[in-house]
């Protein structure tokens, strides 16, 4: 990962997110992976799974970009 990405800091930001602010971001997601979710199916899942797949979006984001 790169010197300026901190999982800690990442991990605590994500977790304050809202359920709303986290499917925003899903939706909204730029990165070298293309998520393809619809708000329908996302607003189905708990916050907590929304939380899990959105820091993993950005953890996979910040390997490829450190590799």
């Amino acid at each position: 990962m790169s010197a300026d990405f901190s999982f800690e800091n990442m991990c605590s930001k994500i977790t304050s997110m809202s359920k709303r602010e986290v499917i925003r971001r899903l939706l909204h997601f730029d990165g070298p992976i293309k998520l393809d979710f619809t708000r329908e199916y996302l607003e189905k899942l708990s916050t907590e799974r929304l939380r899990h797949i959105l820091l993993a979006a950005v953890v996979v984001t910040h390997r490829k970009h450190a590799s």
